[in-house]
C-alpha cells in the first residue's frame, strides 16, 4: 500500500485515516489528501512512505454521508487494500517480480 493510494482514497471517499508512526506520534491523512503529523516541530527523520507500508492498524473517520451511519472505525492494512481496490481497480494490485 502506498501513500498516494491512501491519499486518493481519502479524497474520493471523504474520510480521514489515522495511524501511528514508529516514533509513537500519530499521522493523519485528511479528506483533502494532505498528510499531517501534529506536534512535529522540525523536519521529520522518517520517510512517510515507509511508515505507511509498515503500519498495521488504522482508524478511519468518515466525513461525508457515511458519517451519519458510522463516525469512525478501526481498520487493518488488508481492509484498506480492499477499499483502495474498490476506488481504483488495478492500483492496489500486489507488486510482482518478473
Amino acid at each position: 500500500m502506498k501513500l498516494s493510494e491512501l491519499r486518493r482514497l481519502t479524497i474520493r471517499k471523504q474520510m480521514r485515516i489515522r495511524f501511528t508512526l514508529s516514533g509513537g506520534s500519530e499521522c493523519l491523512i485528511n479528506e483533502h489528501g494532505i498528510a499531517q503529523a501534529p506536534g512535529l516541530q522540525s523536519p521529520p527523520d522518517f520517510n512517510l512512505e515507509q511508515e505507511v507500508a509498515q503500519a498495521a492498524a488504522f482508524r478511519i473517520e468518515y466525513m461525508g454521508e457515511e458519517a451519519a451511519k458510522t463516525r469512525s472505525r478501526a481498520a487493518t492494512a488488508a481492509d484498506l487494500q480492499k477499499m483502495i481496490a474498490s476506488v481504483t481497480p488495478g492500483a492496489a494490485a500486489p507488486e510482482h517480480e518478473e
